[in-house]
């Protein structure tokens, strides 16, 4: 791991060995440690043995690809944050990476500093929330344990679907924009996409509402997102 003077510990996977010497190049220009695997069975491998600060993961890879590697590291229990690379720019294929628990996604060709802004926002200590107990609207976030219920029911939520109820919990009532969602949630402070912000409130909002609950999380047209009983 990291220590407290370098950016951080990436491990960089992509079968394209011009695309791996080159983002290890930049990379460790930038002022990180790199470490590379030319596949997907070679990046669990490499990450088994020592866990990286963050992973920058192609998608499209033969044998085995950038998806079925974080959701084998999801399952597997590893909470590493992901970067998600690929020359596909489709909604679809976003939403497949961020659904196997990628954090981010990153479409080929990219400016090598914009993946270096993407890597420290993923790398940023924010500042320690409290660890009391958060009541709000049925609710019931432990942050000490990482669990969620709602009227009693654990939800099962994925890191970013966890932080992002927890961050609307701790402002119910509040209208919170998109922007500063990604800010406290995904601790970006750089101009990147908000689509993701949409796609983790689609899947926050069908966890929270199964089995016909009601629905707590809102949208304000043209505003953002507010967690409240009333619509």
């Amino acid at each position: 791991m990291s220590g407290p003077n370098r950016p951080g510990d990436v491990l960089v996977v992509d079968d394209d060995d011009a695309v791996r010497r080159s983002l290890e190049r930049g990379l460790r220009l930038s002022g990180f440690r790199v470490r590379t695997a030319d596949g997907g069975r070679a990046a669990l491998a490499a990450v088994g043995r020592t866990p990286p600060d963050v992973l920058v993961l192609d998608v499209s890879m033969p044998g085995m690809s950038g998806i079925e590697v974080c959701t084998a590291l999801r399952g597997a229990g590893h909470d590493l944050p992901v970067l998600m690379l690929s020359a596909l720019d489709e909604t679809a294929d976003r939403i497949a990476g961020l659904q196997a628990g990628g954090d981010d996604y990153l479409v080929k060709p990219f400016a090598l500093q914009e993946l270096v802004l993407r890597l420290h926002a993923l790398l940023r200590r924010r500042p320690p929330v409290g660890h009391e107990v958060v009541r709000a609207c049925g609710l019931v976030i432990d942050p000490a344990a990482r669990t969620a219920h709602r009227d009693g029911r654990l939800l099962d939520l994925t890191r970013r679907e966890y932080a992002l109820l927890e961050t609307l919990a701790r402002n119910t009532g509040l209208v919170l924009t998109r922007d500063q969602l990604l800010e406290r949630v995904w601790g970006y402070d750089v101009d990147v996409r908000t689509d993701a912000v949409d796609t983790f409130v689609s899947y926050l909002r069908r966890k929270l509402e199964a089995d016909g609950a009601s629905r707590l999380l809102h949208t304000v047209r043209g505003v953002g997102f507010v967690l409240r009983e009333r619509p």
